[in-house]
């Protein structure tokens, strides 16, 4: 009775949370099969560490930093190297709005560091104190790279904007 209540909390919770997870792990790595990847990942951590999470308010914490270091997994591994995908196998994402677009190409074109710390606050709405636990760095290093990375955001979306503006 007990595993299958469990099973029955567990389904709840990714059926409410996975949208929102898989958002987090595409603006992260920016490839829609590898976010597929990172989410299922977490996803199975997740599954086995169910039984003493459920138990505190530590669920979405410890959700985002199973994304967070999947990602920094992934990243080492060496058939992860390769930055373009092949021809053909890469899933077509439908984007309609093209700010949306603009703004993942900028966030894609972050270095990895400054994209985690940028989407965990501002997407996620962390204080620069979760962030740096989430990611195991310091609250110094959260302010710089967030500050750099936003910086560089607002360059590329303002290029974006002005080449548009001129088409």
């Amino acid at each position: 009775m007990g595993a299958a209540k469990q099973d029955e909390e567990f389904a709840e919770y990714v059926a409410g949370s996975r949208p929102a997870l898989w958002r987090s792990a595409y603006l992260l790595c920016g490839n829609v099969a590898q976010a597929d990847d990172l989410v299922q990942s977490a996803l199975l951590k997740l599954y086995v560490a169910w039984p003493r999470l459920v138990r505190g308010d530590r669920l979405d914490g410890y959700t985002r930093r199973i994304i967070a270091n999947a990602h920094i997994d992934e990243l080492r591994r060496p058939w992860r190297r390769e930055t373009e995908p092949l021809e053909g196998h890469e899933p077509v994402m439908e984007v309609t709005n093209d700010e949306h677009s603009a703004l993942i190409r900028a966030l894609k074109a972050l270095p990895v560091g400054q994209r985690r710390v940028v989407v965990l606050r501002h997407y996620w709405g962390l204080s620069v104190a979760e962030t740096a636990t989430d990611l195991g760095i310091s609250e110094g290093s959260v302010k710089s790279q967030c500050a750099i990375g936003l910086h560089k955001l607002e360059a590329a979306l303002a290029s974006h904007y002005r080449s548009e503006d001129r088409a």
